[in-house]
């Protein structure tokens, strides 16, 4: 049995911007993130893009960066036509630190590094910045999220199939089973047992719950099959609600999953159980790490990308 890493004692995420993220962000958005020597130019924490503006605006006296309570400043910089507006905290990291969200440009740096130093590395980074912020852009623009009407015949996505919400109990179903939820597989129904005139958070609510109990259960049917593949052993599993990664694993072998994977195949969920047990293999994203990945999920290319294209903020809300 593969004994578990324990030179690094931090989470491994999904090898994707809209995965690998840290938690902060709202029902959200990925964040790109970079690094870099102090130094030299390092690629600053995402920044929002005001656009262009007029010659006459560059000549009004910069306001004082505004801080805000954790120590974050907001300052900003003309690069070109562009003005850049970004968020700048110090800390005792060795490194300049850029991470772009939907919140903008955010940048990490040592305390002894000065702004001077700070901007040329913006300037180094400008194009990936912009480039960044662009596609930010574009996703907010496209981004057309799932809005559930919660009422009689609502539809949602469950293991990869639209399944119909029904308020009322199953047919035949009596006494307790019928105040119970009940997934009829064969018409795709979900029965809820809840009084016709049931308010929309009640049947969110419930529909949730149910979700999540689901999840639970195919989750921890699949993580024993590829942990067996692999040879390793994990000590725990848990839901997470993280909007910005699919799932985590500790050195610590602590898997978390994503509860809404719950609403794709059942092939995209193995791909992630497959995945954040590599993780207890290898605790990063080397070449051997996918090789690890590819020897108990073959195909985890396409469902890579499906994931890729269907983050977690873009799914229905629940």
């Amino acid at each position: 049995m593969q004994k578990t890493p324990t030179r690094q004692h931090q989470a491994a995420a999904l090898d994707n911007p809209q995965l690998d993220l840290p938690l902060h962000l709202p029902l959200d958005a990925p964040m790109e993130h970079a690094s870099s020597a102090a130094g030299s130019a390092a690629p600053a924490m995402p920044a929002t893009l005001r656009g262009d503006i007029t010659p006459a605006d560059t000549t009004a006296p910069p306001a004082p960066p505004l801080r805000a309570p954790d120590g974050t400043r907001s300052r900003h910089l003309m690069l070109g036509s562009k003005l850049l507006d970004y968020r700048l905290k110090r800390s005792s990291r060795r490194t300049i630190g850029f991470m772009i969200d939907g919140t903008g440009l955010a940048i990490t740096a040592p305390r002894w590094v000065t702004i001077g130093a700070i901007e040329s590395a913006i300037i180094e980074k400008e194009k990936w910045i912009f480039k960044k912020l662009e596609e930010w852009q574009t996703r907010v623009e496209q981004r057309v999220v799932p809005r559930i009407v919660w009422k009689d015949g609502a539809q949602l996505p469950y293991l990869g199939q639209n399944i119909s919400v029904m308020m009322t109990a199953a047919p035949g179903a009596t006494g307790k089973s019928a105040t119970q939820p009940h997934f009829d597989t064969t018409a795709n129904t979900l029965w809820l047992g809840l009084p016709a005139l049931a308010d929309a958070q009640l049947i969110r609510e419930r529909v949730q719950r149910w979700l999540h109990r689901q999840a639970l259960e195919v989750f921890g049917q699949r993580l024993p099959v590829y942990a067996t593949k692999l040879g390793v052993e994990y000590k725990a599993y848990a839901l997470s609600s993280a909007a910005t990664r699919w799932g985590s694993c500790s050195s610590e072998g602590k898997i978390r999953l994503n509860w809404r994977l719950i609403h794709f195949p059942v092939h995209i969920i193995d791909y992630v159980v497959a995945h954040e047990l590599a993780h207890l293999r290898e605790m990063n994203h080397s070449a051997r790490f996918w090789n690890t990945v590819e020897s108990i999920f073959p195909d985890f290319q396409e469902a890579r990308h499906t994931l890729k294209h269907h983050p977690p903020e873009l799914l229905p809300l629940l």
